[in-house]
Formats: C-alpha cells, sequence, structure tokens
C-alpha cells in the first residue's frame, strides 16, 4: 500500500508572511553566521603551517595522528605509536596528563630513535618493527601542511 502526500503541497504558498521582528532576526543571523564563517576560515588559513615532528606539543601529535586516522591515511592500528607519544604519565605513576595541558615542545623523531635503541638492546622486534614504521611515517609526513580548511 502506497501513501500519498500530495496534501502538502496544497498548504505551502499559504504560509504567513514574516514580521518585521522576524525579518531582523533573520538578517542578525545570517550577518552573525557569515562573520563567524569569515573569522573561522582566517584562523584556519592563518594556523596552517608544516608539520615537524622535531618541534611539536603532544596535542599537536595527538591532534595531527587523529587526523590521519579520520582522512584514511593511517589505520588504527598504525597510530598507536603516535598516540603513545602523545601521552604523558608522571614517573611516579598516576593518571595520564592531558595533551592539551602541556605545552612543552618535544623532538619525537629522537624520541622514536631512542625508542628503537631501547628495543634493540632488550631484543624486542615487535615493538623495533612498530616504531621502526613510526619513524618512517614521520619522515614521509615531515613538512607537509596542516591545519588548512578544506570545506567550500
Amino acid at each position: 500500500m502506497k501513501i500519498e502526500t500530495a496534501t502538502r503541497h496544497l498548504y505551502a504558498s499559504q504560509s504567513a508572511p514574516l514580521s518585521t521582528a522576524a525579518r531582523n532576526v533573520a538578517a542578525s543571523f545570517s550577518a552573525a553566521l557569515s562573520t563567524a564563517t569569515a573569522a573561522t576560515s582566517k584562523s584556519d588559513a592563518q594556523s596552517a603551517k608544516p608539520v615537524d615532528f622535531t618541534s611539536m606539543t603532544r596535542q599537536q601529535m595527538q591532534a595531527w595522528s587523529n587526523d590521519q586516522v579520520r582522512s584514511g591515511n593511517m589505520s588504527l592500528d598504525d597510530s598507536r605509536p603516535f598516540m603513545a607519544m602523545a601521552m604523558k604519565v608522571p614517573v611516579r605513576g598516576g593518571t595520564e596528563l592531558q595533551a592539551g595541558n602541556d605545552v612543552k615542545r618535544v623532538d619525537f623523531t629522537q624520541t622514536v630513535r631512542a625508542g628503537i635503541e631501547g628495543a634493540i638492546s632488550r631484543n624486542d622486534d615487535v615493538t623495533r618493527k612498530m616504531l621502526e614504521s613510526a619513524l618512517k611515517t614521520m619522515q614521509q609526513y615531515q613538512g607537509d601542511t596542516i591545519g588548512i580548511d578544506t570545506r567550500a
């Protein structure tokens, strides 16, 4: 059985005209939306910068790796070492410190190289291969531009 919805067309032209107040609200909203969109586009353009794994905050590392997974450039499994690098766990134990609260810049390429050396000294081939893959990925993306707004 098919139900027709032809009656909605009968009443489409019978909407009440907008009051002056409603037109003003609509115009204000439209202006605010245009201003916000322009400001976002401007800040996105200003935030576009090359990826530099030798001087990056943990928050930037986390954002970069999330973007790579979202865009399909990296699998979730491949992102594991990058997510681990974005975490900061106190030496004495306890809970992870939030990446957004840490503004210290880190040389993640050096961190990965040290991790590879540690894995070699422990004869840990699984970790060594994972970190070597991460280093290769970092070298591939080093200098690429990030922070570009691709919305039309």
